[in-house]
């Protein structure tokens, strides 16, 4: 190829030139180093000499500000999702997590803006993410999906521009629909008396009792063993969280069914336990001495339980059991919660608000936030905004300390200068003994009242400094 060109640049600088062979201007610029290490060069021409100086310049610009693509394949959104999906957030989310994203993915996100592209003119912008929003609420979906949906667009695309896909994220940009969340409402003493004397009645009532008193996740009550209660000290260790199951088709040929969960020999792909949900969630937390007895007197029923089932029975060596020592599942465990609000009387509220009412009774207490958050198991304070509420003993304790502060304080005051029989006597007694007027003077300090004045009172004068 011949070229209109008579010196050679510097490493690495812009050149423009002239092809004899395709008659057209030709601009290249080294704007970085590709994946496998070798120079990203990009590549412009034109007829025209000043269009191909316009596109090397513009070039430039970009690649000093940073702003330019990354050479590579042009990802549509569906390609960068699941990528991301599989490659990125299966190693760093947990698996309840993953799912959550799984679903926005392939339920909404791909369908809905799957086809365009990260790059380019047809990439996708703030607008076509609102219009999603806004198709969703449409066809039915709460201001909560779209807001799932509208964090794991963000999430993945914040991946994308951290790795130069993008160079910029439309997500940030985009506005999701508001969220209005109802304020939970704790149980009171009177529910939780209530809940406690119902669940008695049947089996695992320790179940609740833990629920409410020391506020443990589902996945941690139900991954409670025998080894993490220590009667001795009256404390109970938080090492695991139970995983609910996730199951996949194991017949064959193929029973039909839709719901994997509804096969006849379903397989389960997730592991039974995992570590608690965050560092801070392994705990060790104080018991209290009623809570102490429930255990004890649990874990005898539990063996009377074992000795009745014999061989049947499987020792795991879990806290809360079926009546064969298995461990207990976990939508089961929300069903009977149910039931026993129902049986109790009790207003219906969901098992994760028992977690919140622990948390209040906290607050309650005046128990300070760092003890607090190693109750709870809580990695930031923040999260006591969220679990701890005002209820109407809070409000009323700072009213009652608002009052002694203000007002109270005053009369507190004068009451405890009020004198008794006793010391009025001896004042009394003592001012007698002064001469003169100094008794009046001294009983007028002493008790802040005037008192009984003599006849020779006027006339008398005040001791000397010799005491005379």
């Amino acid at each position: 190829m011949a070229r209109s060109k008579k010196t050679r640049n510097a490493n690495d600088e812009s050149s423009i030139y002239f092809s004899d062979y395709d008659q057209r201007w030709h601009g290249r610029v080294t704007v970085g180093v590709k994946n496998n290490g070798d120079k990203d060069r990009r590549h412009v021409s034109s007829k025209n000499r000043p269009e191909v100086v316009r596109k090397v310049r513009d070039l430039e610009k970009k690649r000093d500000a940073g702003s330019l693509e990354q050479a590579g394949a042009k990802w549509t959104v569906e390609q960068w999702l699941t990528h991301w999906l599989y490659k990125i957030a299966r190693m760093t989310t947990t698996e309840n997590g993953w799912d959550a994203y799984y679903y926005a993915v392939t339920i909404h996100l791909i369908p809905g803006i799957g086809a365009h592209k990260l790059n380019g003119p047809n990439k996708l912008a703030p607008d076509h993410l609102e219009a999603l929003y806004r198709k969703m609420l449409e066809n039915g979906s709460k201001p909560g999906t779209a807001h799932q949906v509208h964090r794991t667009i963000r999430a993945a695309l914040n991946d994308a521009f951290e790795r130069d896909h993008i160079t910029k994220n439309p997500a940030l940009i985009a506005k999701a629909p508001p969220v209005d969340e109802e304020e939970i409402e704790p149980l009171n003493k009177e529910e939780i008396r209530a809940l406690f004397e119902t669940a008695r009645k049947g089996r695992n009532s320790t179940r609740w009792v833990i629920a409410i008193a020391l506020g443990l996740r589902q996945g941690e009550a139900l991954g409670l063993k025998w080894e993490d209660v220590d009667f001795d000290e009256k404390t109970l260790r938080i090492r695991r969280n139970r995983l609910r199951p996730k199951y996949k088709h194991g017949c064959e040929p193929a029973c039909g069914r839709k719901h994997a969960g509804h096969c006849p020999q379903r397989v389960n792909t997730r592991r039974e336990t995992k570590q608690t949900k965050s560092k801070a969630g392994k705990r060790t937390i104080g018991l209290p001495d009623p809570l102490v007895v429930e255990l004890a007197q649990h874990r005898d029923e539990q063996a009377a339980e074992r000795e009745k089932a014999r061989d049947l029975w499987k020792e795991d060596g879990w806290v809360f059991t079926n009546e064969l020592g298995e461990k207990l599942n976990a939508r089961t465990d929300q069903f009977r919660w149910k039931a026993l609000l129902t049986e109790a009387g009790v207003r219906d509220a969901r098992l994760h608000d028992a977690r919140h009412t622990a948390a209040t009774v906290l607050l309650e207490l005046g128990v300070n936030h760092r003890a607090t958050m190693g109750v709870m198991g809580w990695s930031s304070a923040n999260m006591a905004q969220r679990y701890q509420h005002l209820t109407t003993t809070v409000r009323r304790t700072i009213a009652d300390q608002v009052g002694g502060h203000l007002w109270e304080t005053k009369k507190a005051t004068e009451e405890s200068q009020e004198l008794t029989d006793e010391q009025r006597e001896a004042i009394k007694q003592l001012a007698a003994t002064l001469p003169g007027s100094w008794g009046q003077q001294f009983w007028e300090l002493a008790t802040g009242k005037p008192g009984p004045r003599s006849a020779d009172e006027d006339d008398a004068e005040p001791p000397t400094a010799s005491g005379e």
